[in-house]
């Protein structure tokens, strides 16, 4: 029988709640002034804690948000974060009652699946989250860097305040929408944690695209090292780049390129696909220097979810699921190119929800897994007609680190 309950967190309780968290990470807890930004990041009812007697010794937390699938539909989700436990605690349950109260939760939400980022890879897996994207690190060397001819956007950029930029960036991202697999809403506490954060705390800036429709484009980036700083090349990184147009993108990037006093610019977590090579001369002056997984995805459920995506055009595939946290989940799906349903028919593909969850947004295809040995394929033909459904057009990305 275990020794701690779960309990839904108030305020009273946030504080104690962020700072267990920070401190598996080993890291110090929020400082006051800090921490009075922080606490409004908690949202009533979605945090949870595992208690022994009155002693906290384990959290998670969540924000309600959308998740683009493919097909273009967008599907209720829960961003799971700060998740920890206390390290006098660790391998006796607490985690696994901690997720499971979660799972509970999302389901009692209507939320279809839930998406988190991962501090060690080792973890998630054995609760039904599998990697649904991953990013290219990228390094330029600025004083390489020679942008291609362009016509440009006819607009202009500016660089914005602190009080215009949390006004303007949640304008622009919601007007540029959720154009790939994998990119999710951002939940208002979301803005406060990352770009009102990074602009007030950490000497991040913001630069906005107008075009002759308003602003619909900006990109927050920092500048670290250089001078008087033992001789160290100046890096500036890219942390936000959103656009709702690539002629948008692709000017944001121009302007990068030409701040100054910068000797490496850094782009982390980047989509695979994006054609940042191609807005330069020498495109040897873009290093990809690591390749990350980037959203960890949790089909909950898993009937509402395979019917909520978009398929090709392939002859159909019956999988069958199997899924330990929520059982109900269990079972075999017929897949075709009008949709899904449940089938008492053979499987021609067995395979845990968790790698489900890994091909579900297009990232992994199910010839790769089944090279791997990760799936059980009982039909050999079956792994390319569920790679031909399963297909899309564009890597799945996120871009929202939470």
């Amino acid at each position: 029988m275990a020794d701690h309950d779960i309990r839904v967190l108030d305020e009273s309780n946030y504080r104690t709640a962020h700072s267990l968290f920070r401190g598996s990470l080993h890291s110090a807890p929020a400082e006051d002034d800090r921490w009075e930004h922080v606490k409004r990041s908690y949202d009533p009812g979605r945090a949870f804690g595992a208690f022994q007697d009155d002693e906290m010794i384990g959290t998670a937390q969540s924000w309600p948000a959308l998740l683009a699938v493919p097909g273009g539909a967008e599907v209720p989700a829960a961003a799971v974060s700060r998740v920890g436990v206390r390290a006098d605690w660790t391998r006796r349950g607490v985690l696994s009652a901690l997720m499971r109260r979660q799972f509970q939760a999302f389901r009692e939400a209507g939320e279809v699946v839930s998406v988190l980022r991962a501090s060690e890879a080792v973890i998630y897996g054995r609760f039904g989250y599998g990697v649904a994207s991953r990013g290219r690190q990228l390094k330029l060397d600025r004083h390489r860097v020679t942008p291609a001819p362009s016509a440009g956007t006819g607009g202009r950029i500016r660089l914005v305040d602190l009080d215009t930029a949390v006004v303007v960036a949640p304008e622009v991202y919601t007007r540029a929408g959720l154009t790939r697999p994998g990119m999710t809403s951002r939940w208002p506490a979301w803005w406060t944690m990352n770009v009102d954060r990074a602009l007030r705390y950490d000497n991040s800036r913001m630069a906005v695209h107008r075009g002759a429709d308003g602003d619909d484009g900006y990109v927050v980036y920092s500048v670290k090292g250089g001078m008087g700083d033992s001789g160290s090349p100046s890096v500036l990184t890219v942390e936000d780049l959103v656009a709702t147009t690539p002629e948008v993108w692709a000017e944001l990037w121009r302007f990068v390129f030409r701040v100054d006093v910068v000797d490496q610019v850094v782009g982390e977590l980047r989509p695979l696909d994006e054609p940042l090579e191609w807005l330069v001369v020498d495109r040897r002056a873009v290093k990809v220097t690591d390749v990350e997984d980037e959203t960890w995805l949790r089909l909950v459920d898993v009937p509402a979810a395979l019917a909520a995506r978009g398929y090709g055009s392939a002859e159909p595939v019956v999988l069958e699921v199997r899924d330990r946290y929520l059982p109900d989940n269990d079972g075999a799906y017929r897949i075709t190119p009008d949709g899904v349903e449940r089938t008492t028919a053979a499987a021609d593909v067995s395979l845990d929800v968790d790698l489900l969850g890994a091909t579900y947004l297009g990232d992994v295809s199910f010839t790769e897994l089944a090279g791997a040995g990760r799936i059980d394929v009982l039909d050999g033909a079956a792994p390319a007609r569920a790679d031909a459904l399963f297909a899309t057009a564009r890597a799945p990305w996120s871009g929202t680190y939470f």
